[in-house]
């Protein structure tokens, strides 16, 4: 949802380009976003994007709702309260409220300052996902896939992302499928996709990793699981060979080779538990390759991250301060090295000698066969490493404990389609480094830390925790940036034209993988149009009620007077008490129970239970959230066939007595979420005394501007609100993020605050005995004129832009107890002169009378009762209460997600906009079929034809075969994720290519391939391949710089060690389309340049 309003603070840093009409003439539409193309067919394709009869039925009852509220506007333009109907009361407005943090937040159907978004999964309440927050995400061609704490997967069809959930969730999520968490009973901690095998693979934190695939019913089943660590699986990746890396505590890294996993996979359900036994002693431990040289105590970290480089066939393993590069084929390890790009030292007395770095950091550790079978060192050497391992654990240890720099923690880690990596820290620091572990440049946009990070062609996207997502171009320049989520951003994904969001509250939400760009501005234009098609108004009351309770306790005929008779009809009821309980003992304890993070008293329980049993808790109410601090009380209600719309309560106490550290003063609030609207109550005792007005205006602001509901927000808030600008520099050089907009508080960001307390406003110039007589005579208006308060808020020195009815009852401090009616006023020797202590204020969405309910102003509320319970005398002050009729704009995603699809399917210059960014550019390869024989190499070249766009390119193995004696391919197998076989070297595997510009890759066969079998992670024998004749279909798939779609070329490599049939029956140079397993080739047209090798490619055909 656009309008996600529990999304702090929308403001945006963005460099976006201006709308603009576009120039060029109609294109092919491109299916970037065409669901149907999904779709197993297009029957399936065309029923998913109908809506259903419900949404239609939501559809006209939203349009009847908003002609009613149209045709009634002209009825109600008396100017008088709110124009939310006769019964409001007329309201005062405190000043300065047009700007600063006392700014109304933005709000808007679709935000005017980032990308529409596709809300997957919108924000769910987070009462309802205890225990089962979604934690990870990844994707394949066709599906999200998420994988959640209770061990649950969940797997959206891209498909149907734009259908109706039907009543799946509370929050109305697009239609999904769903394992049965239970079942599993262990959190998803990472995952990956595999199309290859078409299954995806997950690990969890008991130490197993799954393998799923959907069944033909579309259902979630379990493929293959196995025990894989001791402790969780922290990190899994699919090497450029298919194998599975996977990483846990303590430096635990394995390998399990494809060989034995597609074996296993290929097993009958009956025969699991074998694979299962198989895979988990299939396993290689590439760290026993390098203990024998030392390295081994530098390699104790946890590893938390595995990325596969298919450019160079390598794997990066990372910890939060270290890296570790190894060969994807051999398992070698090349590198180890710290954040700094310092290499690591391995132990002093190591009996083998110190690698220096060569030109381009080579580094390679390896061991001869023999020196690994021999186990050359001896059982003190091991015993040796095994202690500088230990004692190395210990110095990381303390590190983390804060003898180091904490905040530069590597946090996430990608690369890019040009063999660059990045990682980002927990300071908000990108590293940019090359294949070989240089550290080539550093960038600050943010000093947010870094979370989770996403590449994709020409684009990199970054998610901070404080909900911010920036888009840069693969040299660094930040391209935008936005706030996509309330909460941080913890994983991305990739799909049907989307980069897909997960945030830590368990929202999912799709951005258009070309944003920022000029289809965001014909996208928002067309939502906002169609905004009456999937809004509604809720309507409700909310009962706010404020006392000083003097330190004493209330009867039961005084909370009925007070509470009971008016909650009825109320769906909300927010209740402040102060001084509850008051002098220093109780001050000492509750100052030391904060401390600890506690808080409460006997005294505050037995008031909770006698408001709670005169609203009838538990049958019409049910208890929310409260808060305590020292004689502050505050507590909240709803009711109860509300309660699944009510959720994210928050609590929070601000200390203003004795130094800002003591609760005598102070405040205590409470937030929640409704109807994904945030409100907030806070209930507030200021300082005393006739003359302490600018103490209680400080208390205010004070408690404005620093009031915390959760350390979550805190930290989202101050990135959120200012828009950091960065610049890149040199490696060595500091960069940080320039905040050029003052943070906004928590409260700023609610769409309704209501303030409620013993603000300890008195009257000024005026007597004692002149009071008593306005009030006899019942002249508030002339008393009006007096109150502190109302001059402060008229000066804009306290509560701006706040409202408050106009009171019609009599002051409420100070009165003698149990003593009825007005003559009550304390008499004694001080004579207090009476006051409004006790008052109620509140700030919605409104930026001026008798502004419209709608997504723009999404809270309107009025004030239809504000009066004092003047017959209650169990204190000294005298409750008040204000009944608040309050309404809230809505939006219903189900339907608001079938319009988005409408709009990108159908809309013509959306069309036209995709078919010209999704151009995927025409390449040609050089050749067909490649026959490579005693460690040949060969180049395949890739040429450009594009003037001007630049094609990306990445090269999979589509399966591998043996070559009969008849010269033909039998039986074809598929390779884990499209990895290359052992015998196999492609490089660049992965690479982007200019616009008229040629790309070169070498195919080389490797030296004596061989085939190990490892048992326990020790290799137990080989054999070699020399003497077989094998083939491999290579897939040369080319992407344009936004689209999914591709381009691909189809390769046959061929191993013929002997020369045998497989020379024969076609050349290292097919000239003719006609000879056996020769592919088509696609005609070829002469380039600009002039080139030798173009020439060479003349008339050539490609798939």
């Amino acid at each position: 949802m656009e309008d996600r309003q529990n999304d702090q603070n929308d403001d945006v840093f963005s460099f976006f380009a201006p709308p603009y009409e576009s120039t060029f003439s109609a294109a092919t539409p491109s299916t970037l976003f065409n669901r149907s193309a999904y779709s197993s067919s297009s029957s399936s394709g065309d029923d998913e994007s109908q809506p259903s009869v419900d949404d239609s039925n939501k559809r006209i009852d939203y349009m009847i709702q908003f002609l009613d509220r149209r045709l009634s506007e002209d009825g109600n333009h008396d100017g008088i309260g709110d124009g939310n109907g006769s019964d409001s009361l007329p309201e005062i407005v405190g000043k300065c409220g047009e700007s600063g943090i006392f700014k109304v937040p933005i709000r808007s159907a679709v935000h005017p300052n980032r990308p529409p978004s596709l809300d997957v999964r919108p924000h769910p309440l987070r009462e309802t996902q205890i225990g089962r927050f979604l934690r990870t995400m990844t994707s394949t061609e066709r599906q999200l896939w998420t994988g959640g704490e209770d061990g649950a997967l969940r797997v959206w069809e891209f498909s149907e992302l734009y259908g109706s959930g039907r009543g799946l969730e509370v929050e109305d999520t697009a239609p999904y499928k769903e394992s049965l968490g239970n079942e599993i009973g262990s959190a998803v901690v990472c995952m990956i996709g595999d199309e290859g095998s078409r299954v995806v693979w997950s690990g969890h934190r008991d130490g197993r990793i799954r393998c799923w695939r959907l069944r033909g019913d579309h259902g979630i089943e379990e493929a293959l699981s196995w025990q894989a660590h001791r402790g969780p699986v922290l990190s899994i990746a699919i090497s450029a060979y298919g194998d599975i890396w996977s990483g846990s505590e303590g430096g635990a890294l394995k390998v399990w080779p494809w060989d034995a996993l597609g074996k296993s996979l290929s097993l009958k359900m009956e025969e699991r538990h074998m694979a299962a036994l198989s895979v988990e002693r299939s396993y290689i431990d590439p760290r026993n390759m390098v203990s024998a040289n030392g390295f081994a105590n530098t390699l104790t970290s946890d590893v938390t991250f595995l990325v596969s480089d298919h450019t160079r066939a390598r794997v990066w393993s990372a910890s939060p301060l270290t890296f570790a590069l190894w060969d994807a084929r051999t398992r070698d390890l090349i590198k180890v090295f710290n954040i700094d790009g310092q290499l690591e030292n391995r132990t002093e007395n190591s009996v083998y000698p110190d690698f220096g770095s060569e030109e381009e950091g080579k580094m390679k550790i390896t061991a001869s066969k023999k020196e690994k079978a021999q186990s050359s060192l001896g059982f003190f050497q091991r015993s040796r490493n095994a202690l500088m391992g230990a004692a190395d654990a210990v110095r990381r240890a303390a590190t983390k404990g804060g003898f180091c720099d904490d905040s530069r923690k590597t946090e996430a880690i990608v690369i890019s389609v040009d063999g660059i990596i990045w990682t980002g820290s927990s300071n908000g620091v990108l590293m940019r480094w090359d294949g070989n572990g240089n550290c080539l440049q550093e960038f600050s946009y943010q000093s947010s830390g870094i979370l989770c990070m996403f590449t994709f062609c020409s684009r990199l996207w970054v998610g901070y925790s404080n909900g911010t997502v920036q888009v840069l171009d693969l040299e660094g320049k930040l391209l935008g940036g936005w706030v996509a989520h309330s909460g941080p951003v913890i994983k991305m994904a990739i799909g049907a034209g989307y980069l897909f969001t997960l945030a830590n509250h368990g929202g999912i939400r799709g951005w258009n993988v070309t944003s920022p760009g000029p289809l965001d501005n014909v996208l928002r234009a067309e939502l906002a149009g169609k905004e009456f098609l999937y809004s509604r108004i809720e309507n409700l009351k909310i009962l706010a009620g404020t006392w000083n309770v003097g330190e004493g306790r209330a009867s039961t005929d005084s909370l009925v007077s007070w509470l009971g008779c008016t909650a009825t009809g109320v769906e909300i009821v927010v209740v402040g008490l102060q001084e509850v309980e008051m002098g220093a003992g109780v001050l000492a304890m509750s100052a030391a129970k904060e401390t600890v993070g506690l808080e409460g008293s006997p005294l505050g329980q037995w008031w909770l239970d006698m408001i709670g049993k005169t609203l009838d808790e538990g049958s019409s109410f049910v208890r929310v959230g409260s808060r305590q601090l020292a004689g502050l009380l505050i507590c909240v209600w709803v009711r109860h066939d509300l309660k699944p719309y009510v959720g994210d309560v928050d609590a929070a106490a601000v200390p203003c007595g004795f130094g800002r550290a003591i609760g005598n003063k102070g405040a205590v609030g409470v937030r929640l979420r409704m109807y994904d609207r945030v409100l907030c109550f806070v209930n507030c005792h200021f300082a005393a005394h006739l003359d302490a007005v600018n103490r209680r205006n400080a208390d205010f602001d004070h408690v404005y501007r620093t009031m915390t509901f959760s350390r979550q927000s805190s930290s989202l808030n101050a990135g959120v609100a200012g828009a950091s600008f960065g610049v890149s520099v040199p490696r060595g050089g500091n960069a940080t993020g320039v905040n050029i907009v003052e943070a906004r508080p928590e409260l700023s960001e609610a769409d309704m605050v209501i303030f409620l307390g013993d603000f300890n406003y008195r009257l000024d110039d005026i007597t004692y005995d002149e009071t008593r007589d306005f009030i006899s005579q019942r002249c508030f208006d002339w008393l009006r004129e007096k109150d502190q308060l109302h001059a402060e808020m008229e000066a804009g020195n306290v509560f701006q832009g706040m409202r408050e009815a106009i009171i019609r009852f009599p002051p409420t401090y100070k009165f003698e107890r149990h003593q009825a009616g007005l003559a009550g006023y304390d008499s004694g020797e001080k004579k207090r002169i009476p006051a409004w202590c006790d008052r109620i204020l509140y700030r919605d969405n409104k930026k001026h009378l008798g502004a419209e309910c709608n997504l723009d102003c999404p809270v309107v509320s009025s004030i239809s009762q504000y009066d004092a319970c003047m017959d209650v005398t169990d204190s000294d002050h005298k409750p008040v209460r204000c009944v608040f009729s309050v309404k809230i704009a809505r939006v219903d995603e189900s339907v608001r997600r079938q319009e988005f699809g409408n709009i990108i399917n159908s809309n013509k210059k959306i069309k036209v906009l995709l078919g010209e960014l999704s151009k995927v550019p025409e390449t040609i390869v050089s050749t067909n079929n490649i026959i490579l024989q005693n460690q040949d190499s060969t180049i395949l070249r890739i040429t450009n034809k594009s003037e001007k766009n630049i094609a990306f390119f990445k090269i999979i193995c589509e399966g591998q075969s043996n070559i009969e004696e008849d010269g033909q391919a039998h039986d074809h197998r598929a390779r884990g994720s499209f990895g290359f076989p052992q015998w196999l070297e492609v490089s660049p595997g992965t690479g982007t290519i200019k616009p008229n510009q040629i790309a070169e890759v070498s195919v080389h066969l490797e030296d004596f391939p061989t085939v190990e079998e490892f048992v326990d992670g020790v290799a137990q024998n080989s054999w070699c391949e020399d003497t077989r004749d094998e083939e491999v279909i290579l897939v040369l798939v080319v992407h344009g710089r936004f689209s999914t779609e591709t381009r691909k070329h189809r390769i046959r490599v061929r191993h013929c060690p002997r020369g045998g049939p497989g020379k024969n029956q076609f050349n290292d140079r097919p000239k003719t389309s006609g000879q056996i397993n020769a592919l088509h080739r696609s005609d070829y047209h002469q380039l600009s340049n002039t080139l030798d090798v173009v020439e060479q490619l003349k008339n050539l055909h490609s798939p």
